[in-house]
């Protein structure tokens, strides 16, 4: 592809984009390995791979950010973030106010990271592939804490026009419906290797135009809008309808069909809608792949097949029907379904979630594959880490190409300036992060733990305060603590939102006792924040419910700077936990019943945690007596075995797994 023919379809180039898009830059980046991407999609050069995903989170505020021409939309920058704690004066003095981007808005929370992290590492390796999803216009919501009424969602507001490196195309797709045509318009935005010696195209559809109806144009506005079934089929319909259709209007030329999370599943019932020879479906279903991410029931879609009879033609209904009932008298659609009885190949995303999705879906077991997560290492580890892997290069070599490398750190385990430069770059991260809250006075050599993600009821989030005085106990007398909480619910998960409340109702009750238990929980977690918490707090808590948290990454980001675990025994930490890592409490799952994620199991675990957390402060403080280091202690061994287990649990090695187990047998 030449330049005269990239920046064609660009719409309002020249008055919009011309300085940003220039013969030798994109937005401060070489175009060069945009024109070849986009020529290999194209050309069919190479196999290439369409990989489907309802969200990314591509954390462009600290890794690979744009450069614009022009000053920054107010509207694309970081908004002000409240903080609530036991320290009451700093909360209504202080907010923090954060001078960087916002990450462009287009996902909830671990699924979309894990995206945008996927098509990072896919540039990384050079591959073939172009990524599709929504240009969600309201982002999913900016969060707000209120003591009396917990989390109150409020609508976001961003500028896609003016966002720096996502660019409007002048393609459009057009979608039939029983309400008449819907119009979706194309954008693109380009995901750079760490490199910049590669990208991969990120293919956004936008409902937002003037052409459509008002109902029509809100359709992208917010990511998972759920107050109406047909506003889920309609989403879900503009990610795997919409984006066969995406591929066919730019004319890419596609071998292999990646599903991520049964969202896209309609992608299936286009093709087969668009196929003149409806005998050639059995062939074409071997081009497509699928990952499922969860096996807690909400996420597995189902739809009645009248709700999709109100919205869509009979030839959409029909093709529904036929790959998505799953028995004759069904009267329902299951997206799962759809891809797990028609995809070639199925992949779980932990070695424990693929032995839960054969007892889930024992009909397929034979299909289930287990791809294991990972994170994304030039994205998530901290500068200070960077520099430490640089210093002793001789022993981790060209690291950033190849992240196994990691492994030999081992042979630096003995090494004395390693273990006393391993524990400064994790002390000199933990300052930055206490400069960031510095007005909520915690301290640099005071154990400090995180627990942040999705906030889900089998996630369990408040159950470090179940039996609140257990752990005021521990803090008077073992020593002191501080806690961070981070994460949104779903605006309409009434589950999530009571366990805010009730987070925040702890929080309150502890306001007397704030000279030796801190605990602040922050406003609107994104990646920004992710990656701040998870470089510099001393322990990573993850309390799920075994065995509902199908991988889980925020440990693996935390891995990667050095932060022991403290975890149940659930998604990626079941590979890890003979690794010492850290510590390993509560309810483990074995047999064939998974259990009932109701049932929470909260006595009985938040007891384990409150044993294993003392263990915990006690090595700690043994460790770190003020500031004097103890350089033999097993938590910094925790430490080096933190870094050994982050070779593997990254998405460059997913990737590679991906193409060889489910895109090279595709013949991608």
């Amino acid at each position: 592809m030449t330049y005269e023919q990239f920046i064609t379809p660009i719409e309002n180039f020249e008055a919009s984009y011309a300085k940003d898009i220039t013969p030798t830059s994109y937005f401060g980046f070489p175009i060069a390995p945009i024109l070849e991407a986009e020529s290999k999609l194209a050309n069919h050069q190479d196999k290439s791979v369409a990989y489907f995903s309802m969200e990314y989170g591509l954390a462009p505020s600290v890794y690979n950010s744009f450069i614009p021409s022009k000053p920054m939309s107010e509207k694309n920058k970081y908004f002000i973030h409240e903080v609530f704690s036991n320290y009451w004066l700093s909360d209504y003095v202080f907010k923090i106010n954060i001078n960087k981007m916002l990450d462009i808005p287009i996902y909830s929370g671990g699924l979309g990271v894990l995206a945008g992290d996927t098509v990072k590492s896919i540039a990384d390796l050079g591959l073939s592939v172009v990524a599709l999803g929504v240009l969600w216009n309201k982002g999913y919501f900016k969060q707000n804490f209120w003591y009396k009424y917990g989390q109150v969602p409020e609508e976001l507001s961003w500028d896609p026009h003016s966002y720096p490196g996502l660019i409007p195309l002048k393609n459009r797709v057009v979608m039939p419906t029983k309400e008449g045509d819907l119009i979706l318009r194309l954008w693109k935005y380009y995901v750079y290797s760490y490199d910049k010696k590669y990208v991969c195209p990120l293919v956004l559809l936008d409902s937002n135009l003037p052409k459509n109806s008002e109902h029509f144009r809100q359709l992208t506005d917010q990511l998972y809008r759920s107050d109406h079934v047909s506003w889920r089929i309609f989403q879900r319909s503009i990610l795997g309808v919409g984006g066969m259709k995406a591929l066919e209007e730019l004319k890419l030329k596609i071998d292999c069909y990646h599903l991520n999370e049964g969202h896209a599943a309609f992608a299936l019932v286009e093709k087969y809608v668009s196929l003149k020879d409806k005998s050639q479906m059995d062939v074409e279903k071997k081009k497509f792949v699928y990952t499922c991410h969860t096996p807690v029931a909400a996420g597995h879609d189902r739809f009645g097949i009248h709700d999709i009879e109100n919205l869509f033609p009979d030839d959409y209904v029909q093709a529904a029907k036929k790959f998505g009932k799953e028995n004759q008298n069904s009267d329902n659609v299951n997206l799962t379904y759809i891809c797990l009885d028609n995809c070639r190949h199925t992949n779980a995303v932990a070695q424990k979630h693929g032995d839960i999705m054969r007892l889930q879906f024992p009909d397929f077991a034979s299909r289930i594959d287990a791809i294991t997560n990972g994170v994304h290492v030039h994205t998530w580890v901290s500068e200070n880490f960077a520099n430490l892997f640089d210093k002793y290069n001789n022993i981790f070599g060209d690291w950033r190409r190849s992240p196994q490398n990691l492994e030999q750190v081992m042979q630096l385990a003995s090494d004395e300036n390693f273990r006393r430069d391993l524990f400064a770059a994790h002390q000199a991260n933990k300052r930055s992060f206490l400069n960031v809250i510095k007005s909520w006075k915690l301290e640099e050599d005071v154990l400090t733990i995180s627990w942040a993600r999705r906030i889900a009821g089998y996630k369990r989030p408040s159950l470090l305060f179940h039996h609140i005085d257990q752990i005021l106990d521990l803090a008077y007398k073992v020593g002191p603590l501080q806690i961070i909480l981070a994460g949104k619910s779903h605006p309409n998960d009434n589950i999530g939102a009571a366990h805010i409340q009730d987070i925040l109702n702890h929080i309150d009750q502890l306001n007397k006792h704030y000279k030796v238990i801190k605990v602040l929980i922050l406003e609107n977690y994104d990646t920004y924040f992710g990656k701040l918490l998870t470089n510099s707090v001393d322990v990573w808590l993850n309390n799920p419910l075994p065995p509902f948290e199908a991988s889980g990454t925020s440990g693996m980001k935390a891995i990667l700077n050095g932060v022991v675990q403290l975890s149940t025994l659930d998604g990626w930490v079941v590979e890890a936990a003979k690794d010492n890592v850290g510590w390993i409490f509560g309810y483990e799952h074995h047999g064939l019943d998974i259990g009932d994620e109701s049932r929470l199991r909260l006595d009985e675990d938040s007891l384990a945690l409150y044993v294993a957390l003392k263990k915990v402060a006690t090595l700690y403080y043994q460790t770190n007596k003020r500031g004097v280091i103890d350089l033999q202690s097993q938590w910094i061994d925790k430490m080096i075995n933190c870094i050994r287990r982050a070779a593997f649990f990254n998405t460059q090695r997913m990737v590679e797994e991906y193409s060889q187990k489910m895109w090279n047998n595709g013949k991608a």
